[in-house]
């Protein structure tokens, strides 16, 4: 699909010198002489190699087409994750490195949505927030009476957030799952 220079946002997939590329900064720049133009920062997802280019605001781009699909998870190996299609029973696997950290929050049967770009998966989009338990954590120290006073702590999967000084080992909490953080406890 094309769309024009001004319409690219972060975040977007751009179909590029025969390579797909993530947009990571845009600047829209109105230059005193001469015609407008974006200013855009993108990344290769294949080669991993970054590259800032330009485009007249006139210029057309080709955005990539991602296929969204549904899967539930199953379980990792070493170096892969396994998902299964609720509909087909289709299993996929998908590389260790393309899931990043948010494959320590997958859990069993957990509903993920997978970004498929000419049948590869690209990426999967977790909910929003997750269940998970307080492995260990911190004592509260007393006195602290600041809002803003978290302490550390470590869940049940590996990963490392800060939580409230009322929380404590065991306890169920959930996550925010874009930004891993505390939302609240069970």
């Amino acid at each position: 699909m094309k769309i024009n220079a001004g319409e690219i946002r972060v975040g977007m997939l751009l179909e590029y010198k025969n390579d797909l590329w993530q947009v990571l900064k845009t600047q829209h720049v109105k230059p005193g002489k001469g015609g407008a133009f974006a200013q855009v920062e993108m990344k290769s997802l294949n080669k991993n190699t970054k590259l800032n280019e330009r485009f007249r605001s006139s210029e057309t781009v080709e955005k990539a087409s991602l296929e969204e699909t549904t899967f539930s998870y199953l379980y990792s190996d070493e170096a892969n994750y396994f998902f299964m299609d609720p509909k087909t029973f289709e299993q996929i696997e998908i590389k260790k490195e393309t899931v990043g950290d948010k494959g320590k929050l997958l859990t069993e049967n957990l509903q993920v949505s997978v970004s498929f770009y000419n049948e590869n998966p690209l990426s999967i989009e977790l909910p929003n927030q997750v269940q998970c338990k307080i492995e260990t954590t911190d004592a509260a120290l007393k006195g602290q009476t600041v809002s803003s006073s978290y302490k550390p702590a470590t869940l049940d999967n590996g990963l490392n957030i800060q939580v409230p000084p009322f929380i404590e080992a065991g306890d169920e909490i959930v996550v925010d799952t874009r930004n891993l953080e505390y939302i609240k406890k069970i």
